[in-house]
């Protein structure tokens, strides 16, 4: 059963990959017509709805008495605070960037977060972690191309949202225990929301509809995008990260299939042999840390 129950976390966590990917080629659609700022906002305010509704259905929170209110909340704002930097910088650089070289800067986040451990949860990182972030960054490096001629500061942009991305992931770490963490997607949900609103009038202001239809897109960005957390989420509670982490990649070769597809776009010499090096260091990583839950 323990069998089975991790391969549906594990099909539960690709399709979410999918449904990024889906939300993302949808934000590289609405770009030219729309800020950053804009598309992030109507992506949070869908993204209520499954944060609202993975934290009714947790058990935890109802036998705790559906409390709301967090001991730590100024953690938990400031979490939300560096999500909508996040969120920014990444919906940014997809209408700056190729698709797949865009989706696949980002994941260096997970190297961030070991980087990122030793500082904030006093973690000890051993030379082999430090060998695989090395590596991994080597990778993120060749991918952004600086001295390239085709470098553009707009590559700093995705990378800067791994950053912000990790912070997020290791602060949650740093939340109480008793904390359900659908309250804590909640939390940071919400503040992202309203930072995307009030960033949208610093950044040009909404924008009117250009065709009915950007409706329709802008309600798929917010369905695929809420769907995929809460079945991330789901995932994430059936099955031990460590399991499911190395899937992730997987994200990398579909967004660059979908990149291809869509819009014509095959970043070959942008991508190779920086994506695998990423993919490499960050495999590294999780394997370390599974040998390091055996002993």
């Amino acid at each position: 059963m323990p069998f089975h129950r991790t391969t549906l976390a594990i099909l539960y966590s690709l399709l979410a990959i999918c449904l990024f990917d889906a939300m993302g080629l949808i934000i590289k659609h609405l770009s030219p017509d729309y800020t950053a700022a804009e598309l992030s906002a109507y992506r949070n305010i869908f993204g209520l709805i499954p944060s609202c509704l993975v934290l009714w259905s947790s058990v935890e929170w109802h036998r705790k008495g559906r409390i709301l209110r967090v001991r730590q909340w100024r953690l938990a704002l400031l979490r939300g605070v560096i999500l909508t930097g996040a969120q920014l910088s990444f919906y940014m650089s997809l209408g700056l960037l190729s698709f797949a070289t865009a989706s696949t800067i980002t994941y260096s986040n997970a190297l961030f977060l070991v980087a990122l451990a030793v500082p904030l949860l006093g973690e000890k990182v051993g030379k082999m972690r430090w060998g695989a972030v090395l590596i991994g960054f080597v990778g993120v490096v060749i991918v952004v191309g600086p001295g390239r001629d085709t470098f553009s500061n707009a590559a700093l942009l995705p990378l800067f949202a791994a950053f912000c991305y990790a912070i997020v992931g290791v602060t949650a770490r740093m939340m109480d225990e008793e904390v359900p963490t659908p309250l804590i997607n909640l939390y940071s949900t919400i503040v992202a929301a309203v930072g995307a609103f009030l960033l949208v009038p610093v950044l040009g202001g909404f924008s009117p509809l250009r065709e009915t239809s950007d409706l329709i897109w802008i309600a798929g960005m917010g369905a695929f995008g809420g769907s995929a957390v809460l079945l991330m989420i789901t995932a994430y509670r059936m099955a031990d990260q460590s399991d499911l982490a190395p899937f992730s990649y997987f994200g990398i070769p579909i967004a660059f299939v979908l990149g291809w597809v869509f819009y014509g776009e095959t970043p070959w010499s942008e991508l190779f042999p920086g994506a695998l090096l990423i993919i490499a260091g960050g495999l590294m990583i999780i394997w370390r840390e599974r040998k390091l839950r055996q002993i």
